[in-house]
């Protein structure tokens, strides 16, 4: 054969893979999204920034054991004769002391926990004893322990296994149970708003969805139900996840429902299902075949859900968009011990610092509770509108009374941005293209603010034929301003405030210095020198 033959063999050899090229580089445009999330990074932190020797609930029921708010971290504890749990100030980091307070007021095994998001002193337990009791819990925490509930809502004929809060409306708390009812309660007065009671089997979980008017619920007989939780009427209802195993739903803030369970074959799954329609699911996939439960943890304001599974190590998080496929595989957290349970911090609770978007509470079966925190890697310190949308806040939206009554309020949003001081964004710019960041006006407190110079008024020291005493360059601040500048105190800046005290001490410096001479003088007329030279030397 030739060497043209060869050359030409080349030269199709080369098309072919430039075309496979160009094929490749246009379907990895096609797949790969463009989303701000995607490099969404999970760090433990130190072992100093996390807590020790905590006795973890070895109750096998379906629950996270763990809930946390901005204020406390509430972890169910081993206890014998009774339940109990243990709440703790977050800044209280380090080894649990032994004999540290609980709450125990519940006679039998606590169940599930879940913080007030109106109000972070208030915290409901769910027990095996089947009450449901409301805690108040003082700022720094509790000394001893805690038996006395301030409100006991009994109604279940068995174990209480969920407590949910009601989104927007205030005091309104959610109690599911084994008896296969679901109640909904005006905590205030510890009254039953309305009963749903539509159940076959034990029921799974139960969520509100994003304005608090309807609840999804799954059940043993595998099946999900959309219902009014005002009148228990039964809105949707459709076949679930197929497996044995529990499945668990939670709405998303669009009004669509996602959902964990497993397959027939005994592989874990998630889906998306309409809420108006339950008899097949927008999409649905299979993950692996573990056998631990998984806990789904949604952020509304973003979009992202974490997937938690009881017994793994590892952390799955997705991003959720209206349109299919619906969710998005981001990334997974890894790590050598598995969890024993886990909590989420609500959005008010983060670091916007440091870009943190996620913070979970792992509780390891060596009685350890690890702190993980998710971020956005991004270099400017200022503050990213785009990761932290307004979140919902503390401030409830309606009334129980007016919510039984048929009105519906999303949560009150507020800025996180106001929530948290930091690196403010810089207004206007230079003939160089250089930020310039923008002069604040400063609002003193007269009662709380030391004054940072004055000069005080000089005593007549005979020592000094009556001279006034200057003092020294050395003196330290006294408590009163100078008149003019008392008189334009609510409308000086910081700059220049500053400058006014660095000419006051010019000013004290240049008077030590005429001290100085006066002494000098004062020293030759002790010398027997002529009053002549003095007034030579004065002239000079």
């Amino acid at each position: 054969m030739s060497f043209d033959f060869y050359c030409a063999i080349i030269k199709v050899v080369c098309v072919v893979l430039l075309q496979h090229i160009i094929l490749l580089s246009i379907f990895m445009s096609r797949v790969v999204r463009n989303s701000k999330f995607r490099h969404v990074f999970g760090q433990a932190s130190k072992k100093a920034d996390c807590y020790e020797g905590i006795r973890v609930t070895k109750h096998a029921s379906d629950s996270t054991f763990c809930c946390v708010n901005p204020k406390f971290l509430a972890i169910i504890t081993e206890s014998a004769g009774g339940g109990s749990f243990l709440v703790l100030p977050l800044e209280n980091v380090g080894r649990v002391d032994r004999n540290v307070p609980l709450v125990s007021g519940h006679k039998a095994a606590v169940l599930d926990i879940a913080w007030c998001p109106h109000n972070d002193n208030i915290i409901a337990s769910g027990s095996d004893d089947c009450t449901v009791k409301i805690w108040q819990i003082p700022d720094g925490g509790i000394t001893t322990t805690l038996t006395e509930s301030t409100v006991d809502l009994i109604a279940h004929q068995r174990r209480v296994v969920q407590v949910v809060w009601h989104p927007s409306a205030l005091n309104v708390l959610l109690s599911s149970g084994s008896d296969m009812k679901i109640f909904i309660w005006n905590v205030s007065k510890s009254a039953i708003l309305s009963t749903v009671d539509c159940h076959t089997e034990a029921i799974l979980s139960v969520a509100w969805n994003y304005n608090g008017s309807r609840i999804v619920t799954s059940c043993k007989d595998k099946m999900f139900r959309v219902i009014n939780p005002r009148t228990g009427e039964i809105i949707q209802s459709g076949a679930g996840h197929q497996g044995g195993k529990p499945a668990r739903a939670i709405y998303l803030r669009d009004g669509r429902i996602f959902s964990t369970g497993f397959s027939k074959m005994a592989e874990r799954q998630y889906a998306v299902w309409d809420e108006n329609n339950l008899s097949a699911p927008l999409t649905m996939v299979e993950l692996d075949s573990s056998n631990g439960i998984l806990f789904p943890f949604y952020d509304e304001d973003t979009g992202m859900i974490f997937l938690c599974g009881k017994g793994d190590s590892a952390i799955r998080y997705f991003e959720y968009t209206p349109e299919t496929p619906y969710i998005h595989y981001l990334s997974t957290y890894l790590s050598s011990d598995p969890q024993r349970g886990i909590g989420n911090m609500p959005k008010r609770g983060l670091n916007i610092a440091t870009c943190e978007i996620a913070r979970f509470y792992k509780l390891l079966n060596s009685g350890a509770c690890e702190v993980i925190s998710f971020t956005v890697p991004r270099k400017s310190e200022l503050f990213q509108d785009d990761l932290y949308p307004d979140t919902a806040g503390d401030e409830h939206a309606i009334t129980a009374d007016e919510w039984i009554n048929g009105v519906d309020a999303d949560p009150k949003l507020i800025s996180i941005r106001d929530l948290h001081s930091g690196p403010k964004t810089p207004l206007n710019v230079n003939n160089n293209n250089q930020l310039i960041p923008p002069k604040q006006e400063v609002a003193f407190d007269k009662q709380n603010l030391s004054p940072k110079s004055s000069l005080e008024k000089s005593p007549i020291d005979n020592t000094n034929n009556g001279q006034p005493k200057v003092q020294s360059k050395t003196t330290s601040v006294q408590s009163k301003k100078p008149s003019a500048l008392a008189e334009k105190e609510d409308t000086l800046t910081n700059t220049q405030y500053d400058i006014i005290v660095t000419q006051l001490e010019g000013i004290m410096r240049r008077m030590d210095e005429f001290d100085r001479r006066l002494q000098a003088l004062e020293k030759r007329s002790v010398t027997n020198e002529t009053r002549e030279s003095i007034i030579e030397d004065d002239n000079l």
